[in-house]
Order: structure tokens, then sequence, then C-alpha cells
């Protein structure tokens, strides 16, 4: 009798608790649990799952056509983080207002943001794109030739970002970075950031721009942005990628260089 009145005294805290982040659980179903049972009954990983999607049901070399089969598998079928539809028209209008030549992206995943990305350059522009996991960079490289995009527009590198990042002006013969796009591990935000800053590649008015900066969050990321000074920056406040009710923002960082 005691237990079972302790249960009912319990019992409208556990709703009040189920009703407020009822979104984070259902995230939790869809990018976890789906996720783990598919794995196991496909044989195959999400990656290539969300790719053999887009190979039947987009049209080879229209990039729009394979960012709309992308939005449909990740909001209807299984979730994947890219930056989606919403936020991915921020990162298409700040693209055509800077009309960058030089842009890295660290974080290819699928390469959904990188075909986003490709699509929006001007003419002689070039993209490299980092991705440290081989697997996800094998299915990354697959969508990016699959809408069109060639060698000379996208150069897929596949290595962790702060062994690369070094070397882009030894290897890669940079001299600026007009456009950065961050969307890989939170953690490595501010590091990556920091090798920016020392690497001499960052010129007055290069743009960053950093997903997810409030969930999952990158914390130390936008402590630095407000205590260092060297950018004019504001958050592009939006609602986590293909879900409801779960809030997040981007960052939007122009550099001002050392005062």
């Amino acid at each position: 009798m005691v237990s079972g009145a302790i249960a009912l005294a319990f019992l409208p805290l556990l709703l009040t608790l189920i009703i407020r982040y009822r979104y984070y659980f259902v995230l939790l179903y869809r990018a976890v649990l789906v996720r783990i049972w598919k794995d196991c009954i496909t044989g195959v990983t999400r990656e290539e799952r969300a790719y053999q999607y887009v190979l039947t049901h987009a049209t080879p070399g229209d990039p729009d056509s394979i960012l709309e089969a992308f939005d449909v598998w990740c909001s209807k079928v299984e979730f994947i983080s890219n930056i989606g539809p919403k936020k991915g028209k921020i990162l298409d209008r700040l693209l055509m207002e800077q009309s960058p030549l030089t842009v890295l992206e660290l974080g290819a995943h699928c390469g959904y943001s990188t075909v986003r990305i490709a699509r929006s350059l001007p003419l002689g522009a070039r993209l490299y794109s980092i991705e440290m996991d081989h697997r996800n960079a094998a299915i990354a490289e697959k969508i990016i030739r699959l809408a069109g995009f060639d060698d000379d527009t996208v150069e897929l590198i596949v290595n962790p970002s702060d062994e690369v990042i070094p070397r882009l002006r030894s290897d890669y013969n940079l001299e600026r970075l007009d456009f950065v796009f961050m969307d890989h591990w939170k953690k490595c935000y501010l590091p990556d950031l920091q090798t920016l800053e020392g690497s001499g590649l960052l010129g007055k008015g290069s743009m960053i721009l950093a997903d997810n900066v409030l969930f999952p969050g990158a914390p130390k990321f936008l402590r630095h942005l407000r205590r260092s000074g060297l950018y004019q920056w504001k958050i592009h406040r939006a609602t986590l990628e293909y879900s409801k009710g779960i809030r997040d923002g981007m960052a939007e960082l122009v550099y001002q260089g050392v005062k």
C-alpha cells in the first residue's frame, strides 16, 4: 500500500517530465533506437541506407533533387543530423552574399552540406571538405559526384581536421579562406577555430558559420567569441534539423583581425 501511494505521488511529476521533454524522447527514438534496430536488420550503416534512398529517388546531376531526397529521408525515414532545409537557407543566403572563392567545410558526413555549399559557389570557386570517418567519406564522395561536382570544384580530404588545417597552406597552396562551415564534432569547434586563427588563413572579412552551437551546444566556442574580440558575430536561432521543439542555432562570425 505504501509503495503504491508513493508511486501515485510521483506520477504527476513523471507525466510532467515526459510532456516537457517529449521532443527529446522522440529524437532519442529516431536518432538512436531506430538506427540500432535498422543496423541490425539490414547489415548496412545508416549513411549507406541514406545513400541508397537518394540514389533511387533523386536525379543524377541535379543538386536540388539530391538535397530534396535527403530531406525526405531524414524527416520521414531516419534521422541524420544534416544542416537541413531551414538552417540551410541561412547558409545559402550567406554564400550568395559573400561569393567566396575558397571555402573550407569541417565535417562532410554524408555530403549533404557539401552539395548545398557547392551549388551556391560562384564560377571558379573551390570547396575543401574535411571528413575524418572513412566510411562516411566514401558515402560523401558518391553523393558529391552524383550531384555532378568534380574534383575541380570539391576536394574531399579524409583525415581529422586537427591534422589537415595546419597543412592547408603547405599541402593545398591556400593563402586565404573566404568562408568556413563547421558541422563536425562540437568539442573540436574551439581548437579548430584557434588553429585557423594561428594559421594566417583568416583575413579580415573571412566568414565562419558554425552549426548546432546551442544543441548539442559548443559553450567553450561561444565563450571564446565573446572574449577574443576577433569577430563580429551573432546567433541565428532556429530549431534542430528535422525536429520539433528543440531549440538550436548557428553562429555567424566575421573575422576582424588582431587589434
